[in-house]
């Protein structure tokens, strides 16, 4: 958009620096939020907890989802375990197989830090004008729609 005309179409340059400035400040964002409110877990064990919310899981759908390798997922969890985050049962249908479970801790901890998250972010937010708030308000519908296609 030009100052002179605020609904002229972007060009493709101004496409590409738009798009890189968004992307940037995403990135930003989501690294400021995670590292600087997360005292408690690692993003990667947050990650995990995150995944074993609604449903049990096998250390194998997790590397899958989180794309980490098995070792490295196995490592992740039994840091979880011994936290008391996550509880393992034996898989009754597949014995080689290990169920991972989020326990009462863990669910405690998952609150915990989406609190302090929201907090953090909160705390920005509150620094901001009105007409800020407002057009982060329209904004956020617009990346919620890029995010999802």
């Amino acid at each position: 958009m030009t100052a002179k005309n605020p609904t002229a179409r972007l060009s493709r340059a101004e496409l590409v620096s738009l798009s890189n400035d968004i992307r940037l400040a995403c990135m930003r964002i989501s690294r400021r939020v995670r590292f600087e409110s997360d005292r408690e877990l690692p993003p990667h064990q947050f990650s995990v907890l995150c995944r074993l919310e609604a449903t049990t899981r096998t250390n194998s759908e997790l590397a899958d989802i989180e794309r980490v390798s098995a070792p490295s997922m196995k490592r992740t969890t039994n840091m979880l375990v011994e936290r008391g985050y996550v509880s393992r049962a034996d898989d009754p249908t597949d014995g080689r197989q290990v169920i991972l479970a989020l326990t009462t801790e863990g669910r405690r901890a998952l609150g915990r830090i989406r609190k302090h998250r929201d907090e953090w972010m909160l705390s920005r937010f509150e620094q901001l004008t009105d007409d800020e708030r407002e057009l982060l308000q329209r904004a956020a519908a617009v990346l919620a729609k890029v995010a999802s296609e």
